[in-house]
């Protein structure tokens, strides 16, 4: 897998999603208010907030792009999909860990700027990806990953984290780890 195309899916999903549109919606509607107007030292805390919300997302977002590319050999892009089922590190907690990512990074922004219109942006993104993640690509990982996948699904779930991490059935089982797509699949 190649950098580039990493990138290309970086800057086209998350980018897109996380830096344009709310940039755009930050300057049509003018609306940053970092500190949401309280008098200082208490304008500090909405920014530290946000911050850490960022850092927070960014870090669960840069795990997982990471375990991506090293253990699933793909991007996070549906175009160039991993190519191994991933059930390592936050994944073992919880399956869209990346989407959690991104809605504390959204969050973040929202308490950061102080901008109440880009919770206009947040609430519809959410509800658009609780409809698309288990209509399309659950659909597609059964497909792709099998019972493996379904075992997976069976034992971790998707939005709200596990206490403890899960162990998969086949751990030490390398060939079933690693199982490849079939040429021509997505």
């Amino acid at each position: 897998m190649t950098i580039a195309k990493h990138l290309t899916a970086i800057i086209l999903l998350p980018g897109m999603v996380l830096i344009v549109i709310p940039g755009l919606i930050l300057y049509s509607t003018q609306t940053v208010s970092p500190g949401w107007g309280l008098p200082f030292p208490w304008a500090l805390v909405p920014i530290i907030v946000g911050v850490l919300f960022i850092g927070a997302g960014l870090w669960l977002m840069i795990h997982t792009v990471t375990l991506f590319a090293k253990r699933g050999r793909g991007t996070l892009a549906p175009w160039s999909p991993t190519q191994r089922l991933v059930v390592q590190g936050v994944y073992r907690y919880v399956r869209n860990p990346m989407m959690s990512g991104v809605y504390s990074v959204l969050l973040g922004e929202v308490i950061l700027f102080g901008a109440w219109p880009l919770v206009f942006w947040l609430v519809p993104f959410v509800l658009v990806n609780a409809i698309y993640i288990p209509l399309w690509e659950e659909r597609s990982l059964i497909r792709r990953f099998g019972s493996d996948y379904l075992e997976y699904k069976k034992h971790v779930p998707r939005w709200i984290p596990r206490l403890q991490p899960w162990t998969p059935p086949w751990e030490g089982a390398k060939d079933l780890q690693l199982k490849r797509l079939p040429p021509g699949s997505v």
